[in-house]
């Protein structure tokens, strides 16, 4: 694996209003990774803060990663994420980006790289501005909304009572899959990942 550097970067909406929305499970993924850390404004709309993640060879650290919360709104979340790997060196092979998904279980994690964005403008955004779809996709599940309910106003509603242990594992397993992409490489954190069900 390469020592880096990653790029790990948490999908989301600024401002308090959507900080606990399924929207926002990426940024909270990513706040969890940097583990108390603080991360610092820059000049590429998104808040970053630079860490190690996973056990490299031998027990040592794991490869540098820059965690990265972008500033602005969803759709338009591939500027700081281009703006980053640019200014960080990092190549889209090496991008991970976090993000909630419709189309899997709440509780669930799944990683792929590369495919269609599924309706997702932040993963659009992304992608279009990265010029290639050959990105990691971390992808925490949200579920489908219920009822008939439009899945755009879903995905700003926040997790409910019942689902708040759900969601806390998502985090916790969506944070370990992270880890293990950028120490073990993909095809290893699927194999672990995925296994879980």
């Amino acid at each position: 694996m390469s020592e880096g550097p990653w790029l790990v970067v948490g999908l989301g909406n600024p401002g308090p209003r959507y900080a606990g929305t399924r929207h926002n499970i990426g940024q909270v993924v990513v706040d969890h990774l940097a583990g108390g850390q603080a991360f610092k404004a820059g000049k590429h709309q998104a808040a970053v803060c630079q860490t190690r993640l996973g056990t490299g060879p031998g027990g040592a650290p794991g490869p540098t990663v820059v965690l990265a919360k972008p500033t602005t709104y969803m759709n338009e979340s591939g500027g700081p994420v281009a703006g980053l790997a640019r200014y960080f060196g990092v190549d889209p092979a090496q991008v991970v980006v976090v993000h909630d998904e419709l189309d899997i279980d709440l509780g669930r994690v799944r990683l792929k790289r590369g495919g269609g964005e599924g309706g997702h403008n932040g993963l659009r955004s992304v992608s279009q501005s990265l010029g290639t779809r050959d990105y990691v996709r971390v992808r925490c599940g949200i579920g489908r909304p219920p009822g008939r309910q439009d899945p755009a106003d879903f995905v700003l509603t926040g997790f409910g009572r019942r689902e708040q242990s759900e969601a806390e594992l998502i985090v916790v397993d969506a944070a370990e899959a992270v880890e293990l992409v950028v120490s073990e490489g993909l095809d290893a954190a699927q194999l672990r990942v995925h296994s879980r069900g």
